[in-house]
């Protein structure tokens, strides 16, 4: 059989071609490297060792596994279990449903993604950036700050329970323009179908595509790309004039300018030293006093410009024109969700918002600054810039955070003045002093990282100091002392710094002192990156050590091979043979033989 890498190159090849049909799809579940490594690819996921209804997790993998899937996939016995529903819990209090899969179904699932993912994402628009290879939060709010320059209205749109609304039929309709292999489509069918068991009672699925599923972002997407391409199109019916006229006002102030400024070049010679001094004065208020104007006239009837950004269900609109537009875009949208998707967009959160005020997206407030700044572009040039987007870390966002550990008190002081006192944390008292300060760090790294793209992003210097105060209050519970004991025991030359030993000897953790400056890249991807999505799926490590056929503890060579998987290396004490095994060679996964294998489930 063909490697996986080959069908996903020639897949991603004739992606682009809009009239090409894939045919024969569902023959590539008959080959056993592909699930090998779609194994490679999930099994490192927070989720991998979370058993799904039938007990069972990817821990195991092997062979006999891999051919019980294939043969049930050839005889079209395969039916997916239904997911374990769990919930996790929302900013806004309320439960997000999880659907947990058996572990076959984990790995059928990551074969379908990788195949659906070369066949589709080469095709959709460069203005989605939710759930794809190299995009992100970060790269979705720098295409705004790009490409929303001078719009006077934000449509903040939030479409209602999306992916549990998803229709089937329409989503299959969709697949089955480009793909003709009714086999494949069929188990697509089956996934949608399959159901969830909650409290051990069984619940059918009539719509959505269930969060927790691994084919269910590049599903939401495929779908939402309808939108995608309806904006497309309705951004050429939309835009109007090729420019804005003139602005006369701006006109008439640097024509008295220029006025000024050759009348002084004629006479520069014949003043004394206090007129220089004095014109050179008066050039620089009037050159201050034009470029305080727009060149173009912004209240241009005959100019319009719509904007548009998705990032998974949410996005976000910026018009250049009138609030009746911003009101006309938002009524089509909302007609087209509804009458092609069956969709239906949340009220309370699609906004119409003007430009000078902060539409919220992705957690950041965003508002066009009617400020004048200025950028030196070469010798004796500079560039003016107006209404250029910026980006706002929100007050209650940060303070939220503090909230939600549990680690802020605010309270009032006799002259109604609020007074912050950081709190100790009582979960953390369980861990080792430079354990606390690893997770102090991680959630401080971790809130920075996100809001490293907003102009007010070193507002997060009180963020870290109430944090780094309640690490010393834990510190100081959990080590029976003050607080200012605590402080100095592990402060040295102004740096704090909690030493530790591990098996490779002494080391120490620095409480997080990078600093809060603003940052205007993505983290870890950027917005012109191409990705090769075929590539992104080559063969590491973990495949080649299982298709090398050797034993990793008794080093014999076997046929049958299987992975021994754990959840985390913490989580082993090195009393057995395998254990020390692995916590020297620092990886969750073992190859072992069949013999071996029984040793490890027999302890």
């Amino acid at each position: 059989m063909r490697s996986p890498q080959i069908v996903l190159e020639n897949l991603q090849k004739h992606s682009l071609d809009k009239h090409y049909r894939f045919e024969r799809l569902y023959r590539n579940l008959y080959n056993p490297d592909f699930y090998l490594l779609a194994y490679q690819n999930i099994y490192a996921n927070k989720g991998a060792m979370t058993p799904g209804i039938d007990g069972l997790t990817l821990d195991g993998y092997g062979m006999e596994r891999v051919n019980r899937i294939i043969e049930s996939l050839k005889n079209h016995t395969y039916q997916p279990s239904p997911a374990r529903r769990s919930y996790i819990p929302k900013k806004n209090g309320k439960l997000r449903p999880l659907g947990i899969l058996s572990a076959d179904d984990k790995l059928v699932q990551e074969v379908v993604r990788m195949m659906l993912e070369s066949i589709y994402e080469p095709t959709f628009s460069n203005f989605s950036h939710g759930f794809r290879p190299k995009r992100s939060c970060h790269t979705a709010l720098l295409q705004i700050q790009h490409n929303f320059t001078a719009v006077k209205w934000f449509v903040e749109g939030d479409i209602k329970a999306c992916f549990d609304t998803i229709d089937h039929h329409i989503l299959v309709s969709i697949l089955r323009r480009r793909i003709a292999d009714e086999s494949f489509i069929e188990l697509i069918w089956k996934f949608l179908k399959a159901g969830y068991m909650e409290n051990w009672q069984y619940n059918a699925t009539f719509s959505g595509t269930p969060q927790g599923s691994g084919i269910s972002p590049i599903l939401a997407n495929l779908y939402l790309n309808e939108l995608d391409v309806f904006m497309e199109e309705y951004k050429q019916n939309f835009d109007k004039g090729t420019i804005r006229t003139h602005n006369n006002e701006y006109a008439r102030r640097h024509s008295t300018y220029q006025r000024y400024k050759e009348k002084c070049a004629k006479n520069w010679a014949s003043i004394s030293g206090q007129e220089k001094m004095e014109a050179l004065a008066e050039q620089k208020r009037l050159r201050k006093e034009f470029q305080s104007f727009p060149a173009l006239d912004p209240m241009d009837m005959n100019y319009r410009r719509i904007q548009y950004v998705r990032y998974a269900d949410d996005f976000l609109i910026g018009i250049i024109g009138g609030k009746a537009d911003a009101q006309k875009v938002k009524e089509d949208i909302s007609e087209f969700l509804s009458s092609r998707l069956k969709l239906s967009m949340s009220a309370e959160k699609t906004l119409i918002t003007h430009g000078h005020d902060k539409a919220r997206f992705l957690g950041y407030d965003i508002t066009v600054n009617d400020d004048t700044s200025t950028r030196k572009i070469s010798k004796g040039q500079t560039r003016i810039y107006m209404n250029r987007v910026k980006l706002y870390l929100p007050k209650e966002k940060w303070i939220g955070k503090l909230l939600d550990y549990g680690i802020l008190k605010i309270m009032s002081d006799e002259n109604g003045k609020e007074k912050w006192k950081p709190l100790q944390r009582d979960d953390y008292m369980h861990l080792a002093p430079h354990e606390i300060v690893v997770q102090y760090n991680a959630q401080i790294r971790g809130m920075y990282n996100y809001y490293r793209l907003a102009s007010n992003v070193s507002v997060l210097n009180k963020f870290s100091y109430v944090m780094e105060y309640s690490m010393y209050k834990t510190l100081a519970g959990k080590l029976n002392i003050t607080m200012t004991q605590a402080k100095l025991k592990y402060r040295k030359n102004g740096v704090f710094a909690v030493p530790y030993r591990n098996l490779s000897g002494e080391k120490s953790v620095t409480f997080y002192n990078g600093g809060f400056s603003c940052v205007k890249y993505a983290l870890g991807s950027y917005v012109d990156l191409t990705p090769d999505y075929a590539r992104m799926n080559q063969p590491k490590e973990l495949f080649y050590r299982y298709k090398a056929g050797k034993c990793e503890l008794c080093g014999a060579e076997t046929n049958e091979a299987s992975v021994h998987q754990v959840n985390s290396l913490k989580d082993l004490a090195g009393e057995t043979q395998w254990e020390k095994v692995m916590l020297k060679k620092r990886r969750k996964t073992l190859i072992v033989c069949r013999e071996c294998r029984m040793k490890i489930n027999s302890k």
